[in-house]
């Protein structure tokens, strides 16, 4: 092969190039050889004009030469389909450049009806394109769109690299490009499992993931990560892009999950030690809860709602740190959300201020001077509480909605530390640090900041043993209530 084959940037592309490099069992594009291309493109030729790929490329390929229901009673042209789209990156090359890989565009009709003009391509072949028909947007009015074997091959690798999921494929684009062939190799394994159950079974169908998209994403994205350190001691950041996608005519669609460095960065840090344990059971607590009550053996969890919300940041970080990281419950429309089962009253182990650190610098980017005050502040007042059994001023503090009442509840406590002969529990200059970014202007997410205080305090009266002989006096949390976003 006299090209050299490496990622483009573009996401379809570089998912169906991986899932080549995966099935060639080598490491990077760069390494293929002509011998590679021609046996997956051997595999695919024998797979996908049969069931169970056929149905499962109805998703990604409608209408073309391996789903087309009226080939089903010429496979000769199915035969002919196959090797025009798959054996394209034999063939003579035209003097024009295609628009995907800048290669010379085939010498090769993609429609074996010869209604396309030579090197041209439309949805049949490329998902999200335009119809075979439409010149709007084709070059001087002829419709399709330029095309070189490569790139055709590579585009009908897609699906393989692939997880069907809710009814579409789920393609898994990133920047690191250990991490994209660790997904490609991933769902290429998976696929391949399947389409052997599938005609053990004689059944027609390939089976679908149980998972929700973005819940599926983060799951396979915590074991690529594991298999790409494994692979590589390297920390550099990542980023990871799912395209949730369907080719259908009758209503093709496109929807997009991005988890940006910041957030990947946190998942990495989180997922070793020392944070793992309590991280693992954070996340354990996110599952859908099957609808019996006492349980259901079959019962598989379709959606984690902390994997769900990891998409929400960090626009969404006040919501997420009271709910998954203070344990405080979340009244949801879905029955089967664990959130409405939350409690730190119940679940004070799962209160982790190291965890909440790592959150505040690795997704907020928060001011390391602040977060060590916030530190301080809550590891203050819960030793004021345990040494003085002051139940109320927990209360009171969890409690408190408005910003004066906040500043009147730590003032109180003040002056009670004076009269005892004491220190005041707060001062002003980390005061301000913590809840203040002007003269008496209280940032606008002082909740926060409240929250991370608390979330310090019941660590440490959780250390102490306060919280275990005081359980029954803590406040009743209360519930927050699902929006109609």
């Amino acid at each position: 092969m006299d090209i050299t084959l490496s990622y483009t940037g573009h996401p379809l592309l570089d998912v169906g190039l991986a899932t080549i490099t995966a099935f060639a069992k080598k490491q990077r594009p760069e390494e293929l050889t002509e011998k590679d291309l021609e046996e997956i493109s051997a595999y695919m030729a024998s797979m996908y004009a049969e069931d169970p790929l056929k149905s499962f490329l109805t998703v990604v390929f409608p209408n073309s030469g391996f789903t087309q229901p009226a080939y089903e009673k010429a496979p000769e042209k199915r035969q002919v389909y196959a090797e025009r789209v798959l054996g394209a990156h034999t063939a003579e090359m035209l003097p024009v450049v295609d628009e995907l890989l800048g290669l010379p565009a085939a010498n090769v009709s993609y429609d074996v009806d010869g209604k396309l003009e030579a090197g041209r391509a439309d949805r049949r072949h490329v998902p999200l394109l335009t119809g075979q028909t439409v010149i709007n947007f084709g070059a001087e009015g002829v419709p399709g769109m330029l095309m070189s074997g490569l790139a055709m091959l590579i585009t009908h690798a897609l699906p393989l690299g692939c997880l069907k999921c809710a009814g579409r494929l789920l393609a898994v684009h990133s920047d690191n490009p250990d991490i994209l062939l660790a997904f490609a190799h991933e769902f290429l394994g998976h696929n391949r499992k399947q389409i052997d159950l599938a005609r053990q079974a004689g059944s027609k169908k390939l089976a679908e993931s149980s998972q929700a998209p973005m819940t599926a994403l983060v799951h396979k994205l915590l074991s690529a990560e594991r298999m790409r350190t494994e692979a590589r001691e390297d920390d550099l950041p990542f980023s990871v892009t799912a395209y949730h996608l369907s080719n259908s005519g009758q209503g093709p669609s496109l929807d997009m999950y991005h988890l940006p460095t910041q957030i990947t960065g946190f998942l990495r840090t989180v997922s070793r030690d020392p944070y793992a344990a309590q991280w693992n059971a954070i996340v354990a607590r996110g599952w859908q809860q099957p609808r019996n009550a006492k349980g259901d053996k079959e019962f598989e969890p379709r959606y984690n709602t902390l994997y769900e919300d990891l998409f929400r940041l960090p626009e969404d970080a006040l919501r997420f740190v009271r709910t998954y990281l203070l344990r405080v419950p979340w009244r949801a429309r879905d029955r089967q959300d664990p959130r409405a089962t939350y409690s730190f009253r119940e679940e004070a182990q799962l209160v982790s201020w190291p965890i909440t650190e790592e959150f505040l610098k690795g997704v907020l980017n928060m001011n390391a001077e602040r977060v060590q005050e916030i530190r301080k502040m809550g590891d203050r007042l819960a030793q004021y509480v345990s040494e003085q059994n002051d139940q109320a001023l927990l209360r009171t503090f969890y409690r408190v909605r408005r910003y004066s009442d906040l500043r009147t509840i730590l003032l109180r406590a003040n002056m009670a530390n004076l009269r005892r002969g004491a220190e005041p529990l707060v001062k002003f200059d980390p005061f301000i640090t913590v809840f203040e970014e002007g003269d008496e202007l209280p940032y606008p997410n002082w909740q926060l900041a409240r929250d991370l205080v608390l979330i310090r305090m019941i660590e440490r009266l959780h250390d102490l043993g306060w919280l275990r002989q005081h359980q029954n006096s803590l406040p009743e949390a209360e519930e927050e209530v699902e929006s109609n976003e």
